[in-house]
């Protein structure tokens, strides 16, 4: 579990840096100037050191320079601020690959309960979606202070609360399968 936090941490490391950045001194250049700053020197280091970026990691390498360098030179946030929809939208995208959830979760629940893991990826991707809708319409607003909040807070609680409720539902599905078919 630990590694999934450090995998997170690393593809997302400039998005984190913008926004604390920001939260500490409500400079909006100076945020984005240091998260593009930060997603070149963590692409140097990484290259510098032989280790393996992953694809997610170099996708949002690749719009923090993008979209900051537009925040920059039209002194708009917006465009940074639709970073993590543009991602949102991409993982809903490639959640409505059918069962693609199947090779996540343990053997015992895809075994048992494969229709059910299917749906729940479909969910996830209208989950995805929604949040990224969510984010460019909060990034509209050009509230910046309440896009943190519904980015950090939001969009990460929004999902915290789905994996509950799906490790809860799944846990009742196979013990219920399991228990029936051992009648």
């Amino acid at each position: 579990m630990k590694d999934v936090f450090v995998k997170l941490g690393t593809d997302f490391l400039s998005t984190i840096v913008f926004i604390a950045l920001y939260l500490i001194t409500g400079n909006v250049v100076l945020a984005t100037g240091v998260a593009i700053a930060g997603a070149l020197v963590q692409l140097i280091h990484a290259r510098i050191r032989g280790l393996q970026l992953g694809f997610m990691t170099y996708a949002s390498l690749a719009l923090v320079i993008v979209l900051g360098s537009a925040t920059l030179l039209t002194d708009d946030p917006r465009f940074v601020l639709a970073k993590p929809a543009i991602a949102h939208f991409a993982i809903g995208a490639i959640m409505l690959k059918r069962g693609w959830m199947l090779r996540y979760v343990p053997p015992i629940v895809a075994q048992t309960i494969p229709e059910y893991v299917t749906f729940a990826g479909y969910a996830w991707a209208a989950l995805m979606i929604a949040l990224g809708a969510g984010t460019i319409a909060v990034a509209l607003t050009g509230d910046i202070k309440l896009w943190a909040i519904y980015v950090s807070a939001v969009a990460i609680g929004a999902k915290v609360a789905a994996f509950a409720v799906q490790y809860v539902a799944f846990r009742l599905l196979v013990t219920g399968r399991l228990r029936r078919a051992a009648a």
